[in-house]
């Protein structure tokens, strides 16, 4: 029964355009044609498998006891998961900086919707109309049902190429919001060559990410907002230049924002966010804003400091949208003049046009250097002493799941529920030692929060790791792919529990390989059946461990702090080399 639900439910919000026109001959601009009627979406190809009973009676028990959008949202998160090669997935922390950045709107446009998180992450207002295309008809089905759970908008998803068979050609919304496909190489060069859309030149074969940019411009009203997330290379390819330029002259590019490192996939790239507005005039003396956040790159795998990076880019913009100029913020932003963008490269990207940051002084490193040093010698003392040889252990054995049955631990798992004002401890913290991070979607069911003396294990990753929360962490909350383990200190110490957990075989032997990523089964891990004054001995030789593992990369820390400052200081002669 439940495919036919689905239908009935996703029919009236999702359709599939109609084949796409043959490529014009001429530049005049025809009548937009009426978008297609609905149609049933196309059903799958290829050996389904019908969902169990059971599984079944689980959704449904879901779905009773936290609602039907955190049943979707935890189902949607779970699949996203189990399929990390699949999709190109936008972080909510961008998604929420790009509703920012366009403002609020009673339409909004996603040309490439994906999971729907742009469009998920525009505030809600009365009598809003959501429209998005994506070409998987899957994920356009996906983002319709997501939209419509959010809020109580009107939602009009299409499956189809967006440039090539574009469902909303009459469309005129407030905003635009995409992270279109990079590197595109088919993406109709040869059958739009007279389309309507390129007001500012035709895109290059190599500049699919320009087509899309002149695709949100053509579906937006006159003064409406689009924000993309681009690569890089778009602001300064030689063959994209004269399309950046028309859009400096006409006022239509107002803002180029630098991303950290790790903002989006690709993670190893600072992508950038365009900020552009349909002109309904031309100012007078026209500036570009450009701001790079560059240095709210995380430490590790613990992501940007989203915190900073968003307060820094709002402010720019609000302060200059409304004096249409900013001061200089060495390192971090300014605006500049059209006319001193259009050389021979028309180069948008900010970190050639902005001033340097104003480098650590000498005080600071000194300062620097003095911590380093005490951090080293803090190591050289908590260095473990030499290993003590002894004969294999023949411990009698139980596994986590023997113990959570028998009431010595209670195990939970995170990612279920989360709460705005709640930080978050991500897998990625737990990996790198560091602070919560992370957010997750509001949901009324109560978040699992951690408590000092608990031992959160990640699942995903193939590493040897536990983590004792302390004071400082305990009251976060337990973010996806994680495991949270809370002992009974009458029966087991925490740092034992944790020690054993952390063994190479342990882990090895309790983890699964059938999928693109390692995946360990908490339950399966070994601990020796030790009596509590014991445990407590290994216990503390494992907490010293931890402290020493502490000390290192805290050094580790500090010495590259040392390093670039150091480096910096000498080449812009804040610093001499004696």
């Amino acid at each position: 029964m439940l495919p036919g639900a689905l239908h009935e439910v996703l029919t009236p919000i999702t359709f599939t355009p109609a084949t796409p026109a043959p490529a014009r001959t001429t530049a005049t601009t025809p009548t937009p044609a009426a978008p297609a009627p609905a149609t049933p979406l196309r059903t799958p190809t290829g050996p389904q498998l019908l969902p169990s009973a059971p599984l079944l009676r689980g959704v449904a028990e879901l779905a009773a006891g936290i609602g039907a959008r955190q049943a979707f949202e935890f189902l949607l998160g779970r699949h996203l998961d189990a399929n990390p090669r699949q999709y190109t997935l936008t972080p909510a922390e961008l998604a929420g900086l790009m509703a920012d950045l366009a403002g609020p709107a009673r339409t909004a446009l996603d040309p490439a919707c994906g999971t729907g998180a742009l469009l998920r992450a525009v505030d809600p207002r009365p009598g809003q109309r959501l429209y998005a295309q994506d070409s998987a008809p899957e994920l356009a089905a996906l983002s319709a049902l997501r939209l419509a759970l959010h809020n109580r908008a009107t939602v009009r998803a299409a499956a189809g190429d967006t440039l090539r068979a574009d469902a909303h050609p009459g469309l005129r919304a407030d905003v635009v919001l995409c992270h279109p496909p990079f590197n595109e190489r088919n993406w109709g060069h040869d059958e739009l060559a007279y389309d309507p859309r390129w007001e500012y030149g035709f895109p290059a074969r190599t500049e699919s990410e320009l087509a899309w940019v002149q695709h949100a411009l053509a579906r937006l009203k006159d003064g409406g907002t689009a924000v993309l997330l681009m690569p890089p290379a778009a602001a300064s390819r030689r063959s994209g230049r004269r399309i950046r330029a028309d859009l400096l002259r006409r006022g239509a590019l107002r803002a180029v924002v630098a991303l950290p490192v790790g903002a989006a996939p690709p993670y190893n790239i600072p992508l950038h966010l365009w900020v552009l507005r349909r002109p309904d005039r031309v100012p007078a003396t026209p500036e570009v804003l450009l701001v790079d956040t560059g240095r709210f790159a995380g430490e590790g795998r613990g992501g940007p400091d989203w915190e900073a990076v968003r307060e820094t880019v709002t402010d720019a913009w609000r302060a200059f949208t409304r004096a249409g100029r900013l001061a200089e913020r060495p390192g971090l932003a300014r605006s500049v003049p059209v006319i001193e963008l259009l050389d021979d490269d028309v180069d948008l990207a900010p970190a050639r046009r902005l001033p340097p940051a104003v480098a650590d002084g000498a005080e600071q490193l000194t300062r620097v250097r003095e911590r380093l040093g005490e951090t080293l010698r803090l190591t050289a003392d908590l260095t473990p002493p030499p290993a003590d040889p002894a004969p294999p252990a023949r411990w009698p054995l139980t596994t986590v799941g023997e113990l959570a049955r028998g009431g010595a631990l209670v195990m939970r798992t995170g990612g279920n529920g989360g709460h705005a004002r709640v930080p978050v401890l991500t897998d990625h913290d737990v990996l790198a030692g560091t602070a919560p991070s992370g957010t997750l979607p509001e949901s009324e069911e109560e978040a699992v929060l951690t408590e000092p003396g608990d031992v959160v294990v990640p699942v995903l990753g193939g590493g040897a790791v536990a983590r004792v929360i302390d004071e400082a962490t305990g009251g976060a909350a337990l973010g996806r792919n994680l495991v949270l383990l809370r002992p009974d200190r009458t029966a087991l110490d925490p740092w034992f529990l944790a020690g054993f957990l952390r063994g190479t075989a342990n882990n090895r032997q309790a983890s699964s390989y059938a999928s693109t990523a390692t995946r360990l089964d908490v339950r399966r891990l070994h601990l020796p059946r030790l009596p509590l004054d014991e445990q407590r001995r290994y216990g503390a030789r494992f907490r010293a461990l931890e402290e020493f593992e502490r000390a290192l990369r805290q050094a580790s820390r500090l010495g590259e702090q040392l390093v670039r400052g150091m480096y910096d200081g000498l080449t812009d002669g804040t610093v001499a080399p004696g």
